[in-house]
This record gives structure tokens, sequence and C-alpha cells, in this order.
């Protein structure tokens, strides 16, 4: 039996044990604005309290998981408290997402970029298809990575390469992303298949036993990741207020090579 519940940006539908939260801006490729950040916050809230949901998957409605950061906010002089209150949404989404009790799988269809990528890595799970594009790519405009991309880079590919992958802020194939360890499957033909298989295998297990062992990890962890996102808000907003980033939004909005000078 399915449920269905649908905000203006988030839909959740439930099937037995399992919870699909979606996000719900096709027409922005799921760009992340405010209310959507806080939308998916509420929503994975409400589900970390259900004793009858174990698996949430975590995806994108229309041609991508997520674009990333909304790009008129960022073109937008919104005031200093105004952006700390929005990288707080943020940093509230990454914790809850991270440490949420229950067994989550990002599955990711087009782009999952900037800010879309970094919430797939609070996952414990991701999958994407095989014409996906992955990108790490806040240095394109002249930002660091945000949502805790610091702290989920460092875990799955440690320190060097988590590194690289900011610097470089590359679009990777699936291929190229589950070499480095940043991913864990590529599906085969139907997403939704692999997707299936992937529920179907971890519904087969002690699924509590696994979910203890995600919060005893979580719980240790969480002051590291709390840290990483007060220092990605105060960086960010230093990286804002360069000429650098008004290059690179400037760049992108003209479809352009961005011209850096360092400042």
């Amino acid at each position: 039996m399915s449920n269905k519940s649908v905000s203006e940006k988030v839909n959740v539908i439930t099937n037995g044990r399992v919870a699909t939260v979606e996000m719900n801006r096709p027409e922005a490729l799921n760009a992340m604005d405010i209310e959507l950040i806080r939308h998916l916050t509420s929503c994975l809230k409400e589900i970390s309290v259900s004793d009858d949901i174990d698996i949430v998957v975590l995806t994108g409605k229309g041609r991508a998981f997520s674009a990333g950061g909304d790009i008129k906010m960022m073109q937008s002089n919104i005031y200093e408290n105004e952006f700390f209150s929005f990288m707080d949404s943020i940093s509230e989404l990454a914790v809850t997402l991270y440490s949420i009790p229950k067994l989550t799988i990002s599955a990711v269809s087009g782009a999952a970029a900037g800010l879309g990528f970094s919430l797939a890595l609070a996952t414990d799970h991701i999958i994407a298809e095989e014409s996906s594009k992955l990108a790490m790519n806040f240095v394109g405009i002249g930002l660091i990575p945000d949502g805790g991309a610091h702290f989920f880079l460092e875990k799955r590919v440690g320190e060097l390469k988590a590194k690289q992958i900011a610097w470089e802020g590359k679009i990777l194939n699936p291929n190229e992303a589950l070499a480095l360890g940043l991913i864990q499957e590529v599906a085969e033909g139907d997403i939704k298949d692999t997707l299936e298989a992937r529920i179907s295998d971890w519904l087969s297990r002690p699924v509590q036993a696994m979910i203890k062992t995600k919060k005893i990890l979580a719980e240790k962890n969480r002051p590291q990741l709390l840290k990483i996102l007060e220092l990605e808000k105060y960086g960010q907003i230093k990286m804002r207020q360069t000429h650098d980033h008004q290059e690179g939004i400037q760049a992108f909005i003209e479809k352009r090579q961005p011209k850096f000078i360092g400042k």
C-alpha cells in the first residue's frame, strides 16, 4: 500500500517500510532555495520519529537529482545575517539527514552538483544512473563546498583526495565517482530496478542492527560535522565577498569561462 503526501517543494511517498522523499522543483532542476531546504528538513524530522519507516530514499523529480544551490540566491545582495540564516538551514538539513535513525539511499538521475551532491553524500548509500553527472563544483564560482561536504568527502575518500575533488570541481561520470569511493552503485539499465534490489536486500536483513551501527557512528562523528558546518558557514561568507566569486557567477550567467585573479 502506497501513501503520498505533497508539499509545494517536497513529495513524500511511503510504501511499506520505505519512504521516498522527492525534491519537487523540476523546472529549476531541483536547485535548492531556502524553502526547499526547510521543507526537506521538516519532512526528514517527521520521518525520523516514525516507527513504521526503516529506509528513506532521497531523489529529485524530473531530469535532475539537484543542480545545487539556487543561483538567484547567490546573485542576490542579501544581508550578512540573512546569509547566516540560509547557511544555518543548510547545516540543519545536513545534520538531520546524516543522523536520521533510518537507512538512507540517494537515487541520482541527471545532475547532482554542488549542494545537491553534498546532500547525496550525507546519505548511507548512493546509486547513480549511468547517464548522471556528479560534481563538487563550488570552486567554479569561487566558493568552497558547503552542506558538510568537507566532512563527507574526507570520510569517503580521505583528506588528500577530498582536497583534490574540491579544488578541481570537475564533473564526474558515475564510474569515475565509483572508482573514487564517492558512490556505492552504478545502475545498469533502469535505476528503479537497482534501487528496488538494494531495498529488498536491506529489508531482508536485521535492519535495526544496521541502524544501531549507523547511530553509534553518527553520534561519534556529530561534533566534527557540526564544527565543519560552522567553518563552512564563516568561510562561505568570506568567499561571497571576493572578486572571484562575483566573476564566477557572472561567467556562469554569461555561459563563458571565468577569469579569476585570486582575490
